[in-house]
């Protein structure tokens, strides 16, 4: 470490032969003494008062040889151990090296008194203030003893031991009586062995987890060294080197797919194919490619699949488009490549991809996902490429078939296109009664009722309703499966949990039950409306009450007659109120009544052509239309509105009588079904439950 010392101050002027002859004398400077006697040194400083060294006597040279004082004292420079002072400001008056003789360098520095010069320190960089450290080299005061740091420090003592006491010094300074010193020195070796043995385990127990570490990391390194793709190994193991497995489907036929019979029937052809391929390609024809099932979620697109494998009894291989969907690049490519690979080494056989639009989607240009139709240009290339698939039948299963890309769907690629609908009233009693036959029932159950009461139901939500209507049956404690229980779920799926625990006031409970009323009087009494199924003022999901309509048949078409008196029966439940509690008692429990009125008279303008004024023409779009064509419009809508309102309360002035005698029923026994609501509008009393 080099320090530079510079002092501002006034200027000296030396003759210029006074310097040449001190740096001429330089060099005979240093042997200029013989002897060195000892000289006392006295070094001020702020930690010491003096220190008195001394140096021994030097023989004199010999002959061609230079004379070197040996130092035994490291001081702060190397300038200060070579030529016995220091280079800095020292006053005259306090000598800083008591020589024999005054040198010419030493007198040059006390004649200029201030000599600017590079100097190197002897020093080390240590743990003093950064004052302390920012002192010049020329007023640090020497240190007797070099410095050593603390992290060298436990080098050094690392190997030195403590120092051990003994065991009768301990007992000494203690101050232990005699009578205690045996039971001392007993417990001081119990102690000690317990200890040694508590080593001992502990350092048993380092070895065993060193073990098993070194044993995990090399299974690790042995894994990682199989596959160079450390990164992708554990979420692509079974797309990337693992076989596709198929499934025989020997327990799965056609007679466990109901509802569904035309599906069935195209798919029979392709059971054909795959039995006896011979029949038609005798005749020129080709294998088809691929069948792709379009329909609403739970109407069985999955199981006419396993069917068709299980009726030709092929192998069966089931795949989702989800599963070819992967963020590295070229995973989904290479797991069609093996699905395909599998297929055709067991043909013939059914490969079946069921959600199809997450793989087969239309194909965009987005930088967000550069290689995002890698995927489905290989399912493109192996269902109609340069390689045939002869044997390989695949189906496709999605409910969404616009968004597949229209090169997917082209013939010679997916064939056949079967649409899988809900079922209509006669499909929906075949699956009931495939459902009840698994669980224990009332044989008075009639499947067709349920059926009936059940429009727009899927196979899926059939199997819930069976399956709710089973776990009710077993918390009530029956031995089977009553109408009672089936009702129930239905009520359940349609309109959500009753509600037992809200408490409702008698006067909220008074309107809620002529509202009802009012609603099944306009129904029953209305000669196009649907028959009533069931009235109750038990609270349900958001409803406080509900009257259900059961429908004889599937409607596939409605009348204007029809739709007029679903507009009647909606508006009954707002007439009833104000009829019977005036127009400033009216409630909000009208507002989801209201909208499905407004809804079929908006319908029978816009769309039907049920109306005179504006004729038989459709306005899909009201935004596009002129102002005087949506006033046209709204006209007509109220229009329909208020006559259907004027309707149902002219109905019901006319039975008032029958009005009250249904409110009452409903505040007595919560529930009426369609028995006993007629019951009581013919005046006659219910039998107590």
């Amino acid at each position: 470490m080099f320090s530079l010392s510079m002092t501002v101050q006034p200027q000296v002027t030396v003759p210029l032969s006074h310097l040449i002859n001190v740096l001429h004398s330089l060099k005979s400077s240093v042997g200029s003494s013989n002897s060195t006697t000892c000289k006392s040194r006295k070094h001020k400083s702020p930690a010491s008062d003096s220190d008195v060294h001394c140096t021994e006597e030097v023989p004199p040279p010999l002959d061609g040889q230079t004379v070197w004082r040996t130092s035994h004292l490291s001081t702060h420079s190397f300038f200060y151990n070579k030529h016995g002072f220091s280079c800095g400001f020292m006053p005259l008056s306090t000598p800083v090296f008591s020589r024999q003789h005054q040198t010419s360098l030493q007198s040059v520095c006390t004649e200029l008194q201030h000599w600017p010069v590079l100097v190197q320190s002897r020093g080390f960089k240590t743990l003093r203030s950064k004052s302390r450290r920012l002192q010049s080299a020329f007023d640090r005061p020497l240190e007797s003893e070099g410095f050593t740091p603390s992290f060298m420090k436990g080098f050094l003592t690392r190997d030195k031991g403590i120092e051990i006491e003994s065991l009768d010094s301990v007992l000494k300074n203690k101050n232990i009586p005699d009578g205690h010193q045996d039971a001392f020195k007993r417990g001081f070796a119990e102690g000690f062995l317990k200890a040694q043995a508590l080593t001992q385990r502990t350092q048993d127990s380092l070895r065993r987890t060193r073990l098993i570490l070194l044993v995990l990391l090399l299974v690790g390194l042995y894994g990682i060294s199989k596959t160079p793709f450390i990164s992708v190994r554990f979420r692509t193991t079974s797309g990337l080197d693992s076989a596709v497995d198929p499934v025989q489907m020997k327990n799965v036929t056609f007679e466990h797919v109901k509802g569904v019979e035309e599906a069935k029937n195209e798919l029979q052809e392709v059971v054909e194919f795959l039995k006896n391929p011979q029949k038609f390609t005798a005749l020129g024809g080709k294998l088809p490619k691929g069948v792709l099932l379009v329909g609403p979620p739970g109407t069985g697109k999955t199981l006419l699949a396993r069917a068709v494998a299980g009726e030709a009894d092929v192998p069966f291989y089931y795949a989702s488009g989800s599963e070819f969907d992967e963020m590295f690049v070229g995973v989904g490519a290479s797991r069609i490549r093996n699905l395909f690979r599998e297929a055709k080494a067991n043909a013939p056989c059914v490969i079946f991809i069921d959600e199809l639009d997450s793989v087969g989607g239309k194909r965009i240009e987005s930088p967000m996902h550069p290689y995002s139709r890698q995927t489905i240009n290989q399912l493109l290339a192996e269902m109609d490429g340069f390689k045939t698939n002869e044997g390989v039948i695949i189906i496709g299963a999605t409910n969404f078939p616009e968004a597949l890309d229209n090169a997917l769907i082209r013939p010679g690629r997916f064939d056949m296109q079967v649409t899988v609908p809900k079922p209509d009233v006669k499909g929906r009693t075949e699956i009931l009664k495939w459902y009840l036959r698994k669980i224990k029932v009332d044989p008075a159950i009639e499947a067709s009722i349920i059926a009936r009461g059940t429009v727009g139901f899927s196979g899926a939500d059939l199997e819930n309703l069976v399956n709710q209507a089973a776990l009710k049956a077993a918390v009530d404690g029956k031995d089977m499966v009553t109408i009672k229980d089936l009702e129930f779920a239905k009520d359940k799926i349609l309109m959500g949990p009753e509600r037992r625990s809200a408490e409702i006031d008698k006067k909220n409970k008074i309107i809620t039950a002529y509202h009802e009323s009012g609603h099944a009087i306009v129904a029953y009494y209305t000669k196009d409306a649907m028959p009533i199924n069931k009235a109750t003022i038990m609270p349900r999901g958001p409803s406080l009450g509900h009257v259900s309509m059961l429908p004889e048949n599937d409607r596939w078409s409605e009348t204007r007659s029809q739709l007029l008196a679903q507009m009647d029966v909606s508006m009954g439940g707002r007439v009833a109120e104000e009829i019977i509690f005036g127009n400033e008692n009216i409630t909000t429990g009208a507002s989801s009544d209201f909208d499905s009125a407004t809804k079929i008279a908006k319908m029978m303008v816009t769309r039907f052509g049920m109306c005179e004024k504006l004729g038989v023409m459709t306005y899909t779009d009201m935004t596009e239309q002129s102002p005087e064509t949506q006033a046209a419009v709204e006209h007509e809508v109220r229009v329909l509105l208020k006559d259907s309102y004027e309707r149902a309360k002219a109905l019901l002035k006319s039975h008032t009588k029958e009005h009250k005698n249904l409110a009452d029923a409903l505040l007595m026994y919560e529930t009426l079904d369609a028995k006993e609501i007629q019951l009581v509008l013919e005046g006659k009393t219910l039998e107590t439950r």
